[in-house]
């Protein structure tokens, strides 16, 4: 009954960043956890934004205003009988300036997302014991030698990158199909970028265990639809700017806490 009332964890999936700050809340313990990788993220956050912002912006004020030209042009030859469609048209180029706005802030967050989790992942690893040990009791810990969690970790990564330019070039020749193309390729786009997100984020309690890159893939699409959305919530936390600081740590925590709960409560 729970399950078809939260659509099959539908909805539960995105309660869990509420659930984390609950937790840190009621244990503000755990906050020490948390300094140093939103310091990270401040250094971070301000390299990205102070030029990636910048020079983004700027690129998508020019190929905006290269397409407000062509639009007032041809706002200029419409016969008066279809000056209507003048107010369409510019519609139309609004929003395509909002939504390269949108798709510039998802890139930096996810590339602060990325560069803070590799950085930070020593604070990000005890905030996730922590995390675990308060939800299931102990720790689940599988030892494998400095020099082997190093390659590891380089290992995904880099399994990350080639995930990424797989799916992304499909896609990309998807795009060009007439019709339903673009809209297949956007939605793949999300979500590709949503499971890299998830990945990240279920990445410090699935590590423990040393779980193959193919296996974390596996966690996170036999727990659909909760994983699904968790995992857009989470996109979505990282794209504001500012706020990621914060929400980029909370997201990570509250994988341990999605994971503590529908994958290894009955370990």
């Amino acid at each position: 009954m729970l399950n078809l009332l939260s659509g099959f964890g539908l909805i539960t999936g995105a309660t869990y960043p509420l659930r984390a700050i609950a937790l840190l809340l009621k244990k503000p313990g755990l906050w020490r956890y948390l300094i140093i990788p939103i310091l990270i993220n401040l250094v971070l956050g301000g390299i990205l934004y102070g030029s990636s912002l910048y020079w983004g912006l700027q690129g998508v004020e020019s190929l905006t205003g290269q397409l407000s030209q062509s639009l007032d042009q041809l706002i200029a030859d419409l016969p008066n009988w279809l000056s209507f469609l003048k107010y369409i048209i510019l519609f139309l180029g609004w929003l395509l300036r909002v939504l390269l706005t949108i798709a510039l802030l998802v890139i930096i967050g996810f590339f602060l997302l990325q560069f803070g989790s590799v950085i930070g992942s020593p604070w990000y690893g005890q905030l996730s014991e922590q995390v675990e040990k308060l939800r299931l009791g102990d720790v689940t810990v599988i030892e494998v030698g400095i020099l082997k969690d190093i390659g590891r970790a380089l290992l995904f990564e880099l399994k990350k990158i080639l995930l990424a330019l797989a799916v992304g070039t499909l896609l990309f020749l998807i795009g060009f199909i007439p019709g339903v193309g673009s809209v297949i390729t956007t939605i793949g786009s999300i979500a590709l970028t949503a499971t890299l997100v998830c990945l990240d984020c279920f990445d410090s309690t699935l590590e423990r265990r040393r779980l193959s890159f193919r296996e974390k893939l596996q966690t996170i699409y036999r727990n659909l639809p909760a994983s699904g959305t968790f995992s857009l919530l989470c996109l979505v936390l990282i794209s504001v700017p500012l706020l990621n600081l914060l929400t980029i740590p909370l997201c990570i925590m509250a994988g341990t806490l999605f994971l503590c709960d529908r994958v290894f409560s009955s370990d």
